[in-house]
């Protein structure tokens, strides 16, 4: 009880600044390499750069209330990736659908929306996507916020048995045997499942995302992602080595009862990042639909210390 009053107490200081400046959200779109990347944007032009990278199935529609609550501070950039949201979805015989080539891109995007260092926080498939670029421009980056993203072997566990098949064999059956992680059973699980209170959830995440991922050709693109995580446990060990050069100042939201990216894996973090700071979530997968304003408020307090000293 008092932990809870004192969380309102503080998000009432801490946001009354918020109210005051304007905080709208801008909806944008600019190309590269030839496709078209929607993001959204909001906040001061010459304030510090959080830039916001999303996980698997969304967009950056799941960072639709954190930006406004970060941009009376921050310049808030939040881009969709190809085959996601409001960005193009190219034919995925003529576009590559890989990590790899998300991080080439997105940093292009940086540089094109003249993001020279950004703070940068990262969930699910943000994690591949953001370690890529922050491992190749360490300079660029003036700290981690890191939900529910994996970096670690702890963090890859039963869930993953069934795409670690496809992993190996990379054949027909393996992929038909996932078609079923992309219906609306499968995305409304990915939010809901061990959620201790599902009316937090609102419905037009799932509905908006299965929208998208309903797109003809979506599910072989999806798919073909899939495949290509296996490039991503190969890439831990240099995103380790960068961890523990580099020390970026490190804040882990991490919802606690996750089974995509289980506990082990936030805790697998601070081996590398001991002055990290770690906070379990009573959530799962999407924290930041059940305790977005617990997460706007300590990132606020943790990026107000960093980027400050």
């Amino acid at each position: 009880m008092i932990r809870r009053f004192l969380l309102a107490a503080f998000a009432g200081i801490a946001f009354a600044g918020a109210a005051s400046a304007d905080t709208r959200l801008h909806y944008r779109t600019v190309q590269i390499d030839g496709v078209d990347l929607f993001y959204r944007e909001a906040g001061p032009a010459d304030a510090p750069v959080v830039l916001l990278l999303h996980g698997f199935p969304t967009s950056s529609q799941m960072f639709r209330n954190l930006i406004p609550a970060l941009a009376d501070r921050y310049r808030v950039i939040a881009p969709d990736y190809p085959g996601f949201g409001f960005s193009a979805a190219p034919d995925r015989t003529r576009f590559a659908y890989t990590f790899d080539h998300y991080a080439q891109l997105l940093d292009q995007f940086v540089q094109k929306v003249g993001a020279k260092r950004y703070a940068l926080y990262v969930m699910d498939y943000g994690a591949p996507v953001g370690f890529r670029l922050a491992s190749a421009h360490p300079e660029r980056v003036t700290a981690l916020i890191v939900q529910n993203g994996n970096a670690y072997e702890d963090g890859l566990q039963k869930f993953w048995d069934p795409i670690r098949a496809y992993w190996q064999t990379g054949g027909t059956a393996e992929r038909d045997s996932l078609r079923t992680a992309f219906n609306i059973d499968a995305t409304r699980w990915a939010y809901e499942h061990a959620v201790a209170d599902t009316s937090l959830i609102d419905p037009d995440t799932y509905t908006l995302d299965q929208a998208r991922l309903d797109r003809p050709g979506n599910t072989e693109i999806q798919l073909d992602l899939f495949y290509d995580y296996r490039t991503n446990p190969a890439q831990y060990p240099a995103w380790q080595a960068y961890f523990r050069t580099y020390q970026p100042p490190t804040l882990i939201v991490w919802g606690k009862h996750d089974v995509i990216f289980p506990a082990e894996g936030a805790k697998a973090y601070l081996r590398d990042l001991p002055k990290a700071e770690l906070v379990l979530l009573d959530a799962s997968h999407f924290a930041l639909e059940t305790n977005g304003p617990e997460i706007a408020l300590r990132m606020r307090g943790f990026l107000a210390k960093v980027l400050r000293s």
